[in-house]
């Protein structure tokens, strides 16, 4: 079996807020490394340091000290225009409010991240973003306004703007906090084969049942990580759709 091939490398990450004459450790000396084709739920309560580390991880913030590799590259030392142009081309993000513009239609959104790419036509973004909403299930709602979609819906097209620029790496910080169960779970479908097709997946959450979703749970307390284990009883997202279905059919029969 091929040795795991490294995504992201940080060591000794620190970040410290200083209010007046208080300093606040937000993260204090976190090492980890994500694999390519990982799939990580990061967890900790309010405080803890996950957000924190995700802003690092995804080039919005960066550490008071510390070291950061993407794919073997130093990251902390680039400029703000590279550092854009890597959140363009390397990072898919999804966010817990959907952060798509509302006056703007389904494939409109989608097709926003292409067009800071001079290289691509206007027939190759749309065809881009048709096949982004196609891979999660929203072919036939590509002209839809956001308020003509559910919150699941919304998150799709969330999910399809992250994909459109072919990401090496899809961050989600608390995807699942704005939806219902079956929803949730159709979401972590969609991750999970998004994983099985190879992309890396890191994912902040505070819910426990989702993170079983995960290869791997990365748990932070006070600014360390305090656990970083393997999940050992994975849930499948299809079969618990199945299970969801099935109840449903049972409650509908009775």
């Amino acid at each position: 079996m091929a040795a795991a091939e490294n995504l992201i490398t940080v060591k000794d990450l620190t970040k410290t807020y200083r209010t007046g004459d208080i300093e606040v450790h937000a993260l204090s000396a976190v090492s980890l490394t994500i694999n390519k084709g990982d799939f990580a739920a990061i967890m900790g309560a309010s405080g803890s340091g996950k957000s924190t580390f995700m802003n690092i991880l995804g080039c919005l913030d960066s550490p008071t000290s510390g070291e950061y590799l993407m794919e073997g590259r130093d990251i902390l030392g680039r400029t703000k225009n590279e550092l854009a142009e890597l959140r363009n081309s390397k990072l898919g993000f999804i966010f817990q409010s959907f952060n798509i513009l509302p006056r703007t239609s389904a494939i409109e959104n989608v097709e926003l991240p292409l067009l800071y790419n001079n290289k691509s036509s206007a027939k190759d973004r749309k065809e881009r973003a048709f096949n982004a909403l196609k891979s999660v299930g929203l072919a036939d709602r590509i002209n839809s306004m956001p308020n003509q979609l559910s919150g699941g819906q919304q998150q799709r097209v969330a999910i399809a703007r992250a994909l459109v620029n072919d990401p090496v790496i899809i961050m989600a910080d608390e995807p699942t906090g704005n939806l219902d169960s079956r929803t949730s779970y159709e979401i972590m479908d969609i991750f999970q084969k998004l994983n099985d097709k190879g992309i890396t997946v890191l994912m902040v959450t505070h819910e426990p049942d989702i993170a079983q979703f995960a290869k791997r749970n990365i748990v932070f307390k006070d600014g360390k990580i305090i656990a970083d284990n393997p999940v050992k009883e994975r849930l499948n997202a299809a079969e618990e759709l199945k299970k969801i279905a099935a109840r449903s059919e049972d409650k509908a029969t009775t």
